[in-house]
């Protein structure tokens, strides 16, 4: 009688278990069925587009930003965004507030609306210095952490950015030029990125528009006696998505 009492009460145990595990799972794609609708043509967040995490992404988006040259990379302003992109997936970066681009039909934009990094690179003066991928990881994510009032517009649409989007990279490898966007001295190294970013996916043959703010804010104490926004973005993105055939044609 005992035995047969202990495996209902297994069975019992089991069939809740089960059950808990398939509200989780219920409420998991609950919320991100909420994301979606929220935001028609971004791709979750929590999804892997075109095969990799928004983190795994994230560190080639500074892979692909780090590596490029001072003169005609992505903080100059003749800074030509077809540099350096290859697949189905390109990143945006531009130092100006309306910068143009064309971009061949079927292309995703993986784009940051703020990120920060901590590299091996950069002296320890700087605040972005960390030599083991523990010390870029607590330092990416303490100015991650002050990443605030983030907005993204797409085609008039404005999306709801939660911290879903917010992904911290593996630690990456880059080989930096000298000089480099963040030092005279260029050469190799490791960073840990940390940050808000969205994969949109292939916009429609035409043109369209991408505003993007955001502030790295620090409260009264932090950094003075006073609140202070010590970076903010706000720049609209002009993009012509040309057919495939026809953009090659153009290179």
């Amino acid at each position: 009688m005992k035995s047969t009492n202990t495996k209902q009460g297994v069975r019992v145990r089991g069939a809740v278990s089960r059950s808990l595990l398939l509200a989780a799972a219920v409420i998991c794609l609950g919320a991100a069925g909420a994301i979606q609708a929220a935001n028609p043509g971004v791709l979750p967040p929590h999804s892997s587009p075109y095969g990799k995490s928004y983190a795994e992404w994230s560190a080639d988006w500074w892979q692909w930003l780090l590596e490029q040259p001072v003169v005609g990379g992505p903080t100059d302003p003749n800074f030509d965004v077809r540099a350096g992109q290859t697949g189905n997936v390109w990143f945006l970066a531009s130092a100006l507030q309306q910068p143009a681009a064309e971009i061949p039909s079927g292309t995703a934009l993986f784009i940051p609306l703020m990120n920060v990094e901590c590299s091996s690179l950069e002296p320890p003066e700087s605040g972005f210095h960390g030599d083991t991928e523990a010390e870029q990881a607590e330092c990416a994510k303490y100015w991650g952490d002050h990443i605030t009032n983030l907005v993204l517009i797409v085609d008039g649409k404005s999306m709801k950015i939660t911290d879903d989007y917010r992904a911290t990279s593996p630690q990456f490898s880059f080989d930096a030029p000298t000089p480099w966007v963040f030092g005279d001295t260029g050469g190799a190294g490791t960073a840990v990125g940390d940050g808000y970013y969205v994969m949109l996916a292939p916009l429609s043959v035409g043109v369209h528009t991408i505003t993007i703010r955001a502030t790295l804010h620090f409260a009264a104490g932090e950094l003075g006696p006073d609140p202070v926004d010590l970076l903010q973005t706000d720049l609209t993105w002009h993009i012509t998505v040309v057919p495939a055939g026809r953009y090659a044609d153009l290179e």
